[in-house]
């Protein structure tokens, strides 16, 4: 089985992103049930029928595709799945299967109503993308036998499976494979009291005492993201262990926040040296993104990818076709004055 690409250790506490030390942490923290899975109430609804309509026909579930930020639930989802229709599941990702020989391994060994999970399925090559199409459409897979003239072309029949695919940029899949999935659905940021409810719910597994208080300090600074909640939850346990009783108050909670850099909008030190940077150096915006991040030393992606989707969801930084633009929000919030040219 070709295992699904880890990240390294996620660059700020507040990355969306997984690191390898993470991953046993998340599993244990995973719901298995539709039930147990706090938000997305849209795309819940939607998937019990699609799962329940499957079960009475005897048939696999339609191939599903999920896409969404990173940290919001969609590795969860495909493992839900998987165990809502009690089938077997295989991971991998975009990236890992470099080779033909490397995808009809995996999908020749999968039996009638497996799952196979594909994470960052933008990241497919074109030639194995290409040999994923009738796998999806007819169940079956074409090999080229020898090269030449002699070259032949021998069709495997494949069981009845199910492609469950992730991917946080949608624009970059392409037609002819989006158009395969029968199930498509968009993660969105959670609401606050959701964060609240996932909180709640690792705590007990963790076996951590946090007061209620605290599950709502962690709730507004934890970016509407599950996995950015049970980080700054981890931490925060830590600093419980080591400062204090084990216990996670109010007062231990927003010192451990504090140390962390996170501020009371969920903004680290890179949210707020954009915002700084674009306000002093380019008067507010409009402004380029590979310029901010040339000015800032960061990526371009990690800009994109990391910072940027929060600071526009809470308001904080406007898209315009002439580049990014800082909000008097965010001149607020980092109590600067607002130029006289965004008042008239």
């Amino acid at each position: 089985m070709i295992e699904r690409e880890e990240t390294n250790i996620p660059k700020t506490v507040l990355s969306p992103s997984s690191g390898n030390n993470e991953t046993t942490f998340e599993v244990g923290l995973r719901p298995q049930t539709l039930n147990e899975f706090v938000g997305q109430d849209d795309i819940k609804q939607n998937l019990s029928i699609f799962i329940e309509a499957a079960k009475k026909r005897g048939e696999p579930i339609e191939h599903v595709l999920l896409y969404g930020n990173p940290g919001l639930g969609k590795t969860t989802l495909a493992h839900i799945i998987a165990n809502e229709i009690g089938s077997q599941i295989r991971v991998t990702s975009g990236p890992a299967i470099e080779k033909v020989g490397d995808l009809a391994a995996i999908i020749s060994n999968l039996g009638r109503g497996d799952v196979l999970f594909i994470d960052e399925i933008h990241r497919l090559n074109k030639t194995i993308e290409e040999i994923l199409y009738p796998a999806m459409e007819d169940y079956a897979l074409d090999i080229i036998v020898g090269k030449g003239p002699t070259a032949r072309t021998l069709r495997l029949s494949l069981e009845k499976f199910t492609i469950i695919g992730a991917t946080t940029r949608l624009s970059l899949l392409s037609s002819p494979l989006r158009d395969r999935f029968g199930v498509t659905h968009h993660l969105n940021f959670y609401t606050e009291d959701d964060i609240k409810k996932i909180l709640k719910r690792s705590a007990k597994i963790l076996h951590v005492e946090v007061d209620p208080e605290a599950f709502t300090l962690l709730s507004t600074r934890s970016r509407r993201t599950p996995r950015i909640a049970n980080r700054l939850l981890r931490r925060v346990r830590d600093f419980a262990q080591v400062k204090s009783d084990g216990c996670v108050t109010n007062e231990l909670c927003a010192d451990a926040l504090e140390m962390l850099n996170v501020d009371h909008e969920g903004l680290d030190q890179t949210d707020r040296r954009i915002l700084e940077t674009i306000i002093e150096k380019f008067s507010g915006g409009p402004v380029g993104l590979s310029t901010i991040a040339a000015a800032t030393q960061e990526e371009i992606e990690t800009i994109e990818e990391v910072h940027e989707p929060f600071l526009l969801q809470i308001g904080f930084l406007d898209r315009t076709p002439r580049g990014r633009i800082v909000t008097e929000n965010a001149y607020k919030h980092l109590k600067r004055d607002i130029p006289t040219t965004r008042l008239l």
